[in-house]
């Protein structure tokens, strides 16, 4: 778009939208630029493998999307109503008996203004949702770039709800709105479907997903590990999904306010029955909170300084109106002292936060200190000569060795700017979605 559009777009967006709809919409529209960098980025590629034959390109393997057609008879739909969909790579070889299943990210809508916005998005309607998407990163077939996963059954569950899988209304009509608001219908039914299509003779599984997916994550560990035979070795990571209950620049809330909205429209709630009889039910949407009950083993991979939380939990736009931190939001080399002062007290939340969790036994940990957000889809950042190393270590080493139990892994960074590897890669690319 050119600088003349922007301008008369910024100027129509004032005059259209008042600040809570523009901040609603805002929402929205970070969630979507996540997913489609998240796409743009993995098309990053050059030797891919498809099924177990190599072969050389460009671009990594497309895989085909499925329609789930008989959700709407188990009530599984996604905002709009249509089905919910998924994407299925078989395993080959030694893999052919191993899962992983990747819950897509991208944000949660709070409101029936954005609910409905996000219809007419791949975020809340298959019929928008890609027919072909690459698998690379921690979804790569290509063992270089994917050492102990690459030839693994492996799934991407498309993402339409707007509540991390986690939300049920039984009435689709809001307000006069129409809207379906049935995440945990749609977990169910696309978890039945891959049962039958081999999950359930599994003998090892990995849960996994980034940003709201990875909230997912943590709200269906142990879900998904009651779904497999005991003798199978089930594990869940969970990347960028660790959002924290920390005030803003100005003194709010903002992302606790945000979460008992979306908890409240689509009766979240009830994923906590024990957790919302003893405190907020916003508060047990948390993974701080969530994590505490969770039994099945589980690895966190976090940015102390995740360029997604600092936009929109540290320093949202309505606390900013000066627009004082535009450019450390977007790029953290442009912070001033000051500034880098709050995003120090911000990695101090966090550490504080996961510090219960670090004393277990059966728990991992790769807690770095980039400027990003998810970590597991790209090769860049997965593993590559160039990715992000803590002691030395890729995130693809590190959950390895804690999947298999080659050897304990909770690794936490220094604090920014110390480790140079944060640098090796055109990180501050990826921050700017």
């Amino acid at each position: 778009m050119a600088g003349g559009e922007i301008h008369h777009s910024r100027i129509w967006w004032r005059r259209r939208c008042g600040p809570e709809r523009r901040a609603t919409v805002g929402w929205l529209l970070a969630a979507v630029f996540v997913v489609l960098f998240l796409a743009a980025g993995s098309r990053i590629g050059d030797t891919v493998l498809s099924g177990p034959t190599a072969r050389s390109s460009s671009s990594p393997p497309l895989v085909d999307l499925t329609v789930v057609h008989d959700a709407e008879a188990k009530g599984a739909l996604c905002l709009d109503g249509s089905p919910p969909a998924y994407h299925l790579s078989r395993g080959f070889g030694s893999g052919s008996a191993k899962w992983l299943v990747h819950l897509e990210g991208g944000g949660w809508c709070q409101s029936l203004d954005s609910c409905s916005f996000r219809k007419s998005t791949p975020l809340g309607s298959s019929y928008y949702m890609e027919r072909q998407v690459p698998f690379i990163g921690i979804l790569s077939n290509i063992p270089s770039q994917n050492p102990d996963f690459y030839n693994w059954n492996k799934v991407k569950v498309r993402y339409c709800d707007g509540a991390s899988f986690s939300g049920y209304r039984e009435n689709e009509v809001q307000d006069g709105t129409k809207l379906f608001f049935r995440g945990q219908r749609i977990w169910e039914t696309i978890m039945d479907e891959l049962l039958q299509k081999g999950l359930a003779n599994a003998k090892q599984a990995l849960l996994t997903g980034c940003s709201a997916g990875g909230l997912a994550t943590f709200i269906h560990c142990d879900d998904f590990r009651a779904l497999l035979p005991n003798v199978a070795t089930v594990k869940c990571f969970a990347d960028g999904g660790f959002f924290l209950n920390e005030k803003d620049i100005s003194g709010r809330r903002s992302i606790k306010s945000f979460y008992s909205n979306v908890v409240q429209l689509q009766d979240v709630g009830n994923k906590f029955p024990d957790c919302i009889s003893r405190m907020e039910p916003s508060q047990c949407f948390f993974a701080e909170e969530i994590i505490k009950n969770v039994k099945t083993p589980l690895f966190i991979l976090n940015p102390t300084y995740d360029f997604w939380q600092i936009q929109h939990i540290l320093v949202p736009a309505d606390s900013d109106p000066q627009h004082a931190w535009l450019r450390c939001k977007l790029n953290i080399r442009h912070c001033d002292s000051n500034q880098l002062k709050t995003l120090q007290g911000f990695r101090d939340a966090m550490l504080s936060s996961l510090s219960e969790f670090k004393q277990k036994k059966n728990g991992g940990m790769f807690i770095n200190s980039c400027f990003v957000h998810c970590q597991s889809l790209y090769n860049q950042t997965w593993h590559s000569p160039n990715s992000p190393r803590i002691n030395n270590k890729t995130i693809a080493e590190a959950v390895g060795d804690w999947f298999f139990d080659r050897k304990e892994t909770k690794e936490i960074d220094c604090p920014y700017p110390c480790n140079p590897t944060c640098y090796n890669m055109n990180l501050s690319q990826l921050s700017k979605s």
